[in-house]
């Protein structure tokens, strides 16, 4: 579903339902800019890769709106929280979130990121060899570094474990893993 900047969701105060028909005509875009309703307010994402694999990665912000900013541009240039695969054709489908509208990745996004991967122990709850992933070929390389634990975790979220970790504050070099 795509709502124009200057007008607050039909979900704010009432459900919003698309027909079947609307459904299938809404196609998803690279670029496409993402309102995701919180307890809080309203948090953003953007659209950036579609992996084979995966499907879609989105970079979402660290700001929480109390209502919706009147242009979307300048949300996509705010700083992001983080980036997940996230289900966005089902979840639009659900109206579990909302497309805004389209506008160009940024140059500094247009790259596909490389992810961190691991098993966690259950005995520790702790990753003990880290893998790195970027998109094609995976690399073991042991314990991260610093700067390795901003990378994003590689892994498909749901709509819950999304809306909770936007909520929390969570960022990947704040994970416990």
């Amino acid at each position: 579903m795509r709502l124009p900047c200057n007008e607050e969701p039909s979900y704010y105060n009432k459900p919003a339902i698309l027909d079947s028909k609307e459904r299938a005509m809404a196609k998803i875009q690279i670029g496409d800019v993402i309102e995701i309703k919180t307890k809080e307010g309203f948090a953003y994402a953007q659209y950036t890769h579609k992996h084979k694999q995966y499907g879609a990665l989105l970079r979402v912000f660290n700001r929480i709106h109390k209502v919706r900013p009147s242009d979307y541009n300048v949300l996509i240039q705010g700083e992001e929280s983080f980036k997940c695969f996230f289900p966005l054709r089902a979840a639009v489908d659900q109206n579990l979130v909302s497309v805004l509208g389209n506008t160009s990745v940024p140059g500094k996004a247009k790259d596909f990121p490389i992810f961190r991967a691991g098993v966690v122990d259950p005995a520790t709850k702790k990753v003990a060899i880290w893998w790195l992933w970027d998109g094609e070929k995976e690399w073991r390389v042991g314990e991260l570094t610093n700067e390795q634990r901003k990378f994003p975790i590689r892994g498909v979220w749901n709509d819950t474990l999304l809306i909770e970790r936007i909520e929390s504050g969570w960022t990947p070099e704040t994970d416990l893993t």
